[in-house]
């Protein structure tokens, strides 16, 4: 069996979900579990109108319902036969009642909690499983319906909920393989669950590729189909370097890397699943579906670039944690993170001397409350507009002197931190953020003015 999992912009309209009704009618006979994103944008909606919400603005929380419900609604429309929409458009009806009632007792209370906010966020997940099992249905597949919240078991850390692996591969086995077994195409959302009191919870924004790594692992799928918008991965972002060529196969770990440096992707904890159970994940353009994608598998061919790929991640911020007065003190360091910890704030980079720590974040929000925390300890600091460059590639455990290859094109530029050693695959800087466009085009010239075809497209 394979886990094909369609995107926002797969799922965005009528036409895209016909055309991912063409992929899986393909695909039928290698028994595919088919896991859907909300369409395109939903989510964000979804969010603004809680935010509303919560700030007691009624009025907008139920025009950005309403807007939602009207596109939904169209959507079905074009997709759906008369008697099949009919019956359709009473279920729709129902789940919008339910979310406009959400919405309002939200701005009654006037308080937005994650427990909340993941309610009404599961909503775009919900509403486009159900409209893609309809329209694969009136497509000729025998599709079938599967709550996630019944077979994704998380924890109940609300927005970014921990998913429980043990039960979660027993419900997938105990609800999903019969539905295969019996040659119909099971039909789930992404990115949503449930934890054990049955609670709707949320894996994270980008989680859907999460569940789908999820599914293929307690399955023991043949492979994971990620379906997007682009040809597959990147040597970097072409909106920053038009030169930027498809990667052709790629490994876990490399993938991983760039996944959490900027590449979008994927999402970084998608192959962490199929990790375990080498199994290997494709991303495919769902408007190019005869096109190779990228291969990622547990280990990729040498190559005979120097890297894989560049990736860019902005709006990072520097803290910088300076302590002189407890030089070389005992636990400094573990005191450090245990205020990161605390305030619930990951870490990107991290640089140490004698007398000081630096490190990246990704997030401003907590800032000014952890350099209070921090404060009892040592003298803080931070700086935004900062970015986080990272070249990745498996050569770089066996290639002497390759910062001085990197760092030679980049005499002029301010570079703020340097990373190796954390990982044998990559070398990670930080600069100023207005540097990157001219940083990433640099340094693709010179690492892929030529390429390895069996690597490159």
């Amino acid at each position: 069996m394979i886990v094909m999992k369609f995107g926002g912009t797969s799922v965005e309209d009528a036409t895209a979900i016909s055309r991912a009704a063409a992929i899986v009618k393909g695909r039928v006979g290698q028994k595919p579990v088919v896991v859907v994103s909300a369409m395109a944008k939903v989510t964000d909606q979804l969010l603004a109108m809680a935010k509303a919400a919560g700030a007691g603005d009624r009025d907008t929380a139920q025009r950005l319902c309403r807007s939602l419900q009207e596109r939904h609604y169209n959507t079905a429309g074009e997709l759906l036969g008369t008697v099949r929409f009919t019956r359709f458009h009473a279920q729709l009806e129902e789940s919008f009642q339910a979310l406009d009632e959400l919405l309002r007792g939200i701005a009654a209370v006037g308080e937005l909690t994650p427990r909340t906010t993941d309610n009404v966020a599961a909503y775009g997940e919900m509403l486009s499983s159900v409209l893609v099992t309809e329209a694969f249905v009136a497509n000729g597949l025998d599709a079938v319906l599967v709550d996630s919240r019944e077979v994704i078991v998380t924890d109940s850390t609300f927005m970014r909920a921990a998913p429980q692996f043990e039960e979660t591969n027993e419900r997938l086995l105990a609800n999903v393989r019969p539905l295969l077994d019996a040659g119909r195409v099971p039909v789930m959302g992404g990115f949503i669950g449930a934890n054990k009191a049955a609670v709707t919870t949320t894996i994270g924004r980008g989680g859907s590729d999460f569940s789908a790594s999820i599914v293929g692992a307690a399955l023991g799928a043949e492979r994971i189909e990620i379906w997007t918008d682009v040809d597959g991965m990147m040597t970097t972002d072409p909106n920053l370097c038009p030169d930027a060529r498809r990667i052709k196969v790629i490994s876990f770990d490399e993938a991983a890397e760039l996944a959490y440096f900027g590449a979008k992707v994927l999402h970084p904890a998608t192959v962490l699943p199929a990790i375990q159970k080498n199994i290997p994940v494709y991303i495919l353009n769902s408007r190019n579906p005869s096109g190779e994608g990228t291969r990622i598998t547990t280990r990729a061919p040498k190559c005979r670039n120097f890297f894989k790929a560049i990736a860019a991640k902005k709006r990072i911020t520097i803290v910088d944690v300076a302590a002189p007065r407890i030089l070389l003190a005992h636990g400094f360091l573990k005191a450090i993170f245990d205020a990161f910890d605390r305030h619930r704030i990951p870490v990107d980079v991290v640089s140490t001397s004698e007398v000081s720590v630096s490190l990246t974040l990704d997030s401003n929000e907590s800032i000014p409350a952890l350099a209070a925390d921090l404060a009892s300890l040592a003298d803080v600091k931070y700086e935004g507009r900062k970015a986080i460059v990272c070249l990745v590639g498996e050569n770089l455990r066996e290639i002497p002197g390759i910062a001085a290859h990197v760092f030679g094109e980049l005499k002029d530029i301010k570079i703020r931190m340097i990373s190796q050693g954390a990982s044998e695959i990559n070398l990670t800087f930080v600069v100023e953020e207005e540097d990157v466009p001219e940083i990433v085009r640099r340094l693709h010239k010179k690492f892929f003015s030529e390429l390895d075809p069996e690597i490159f497209a």
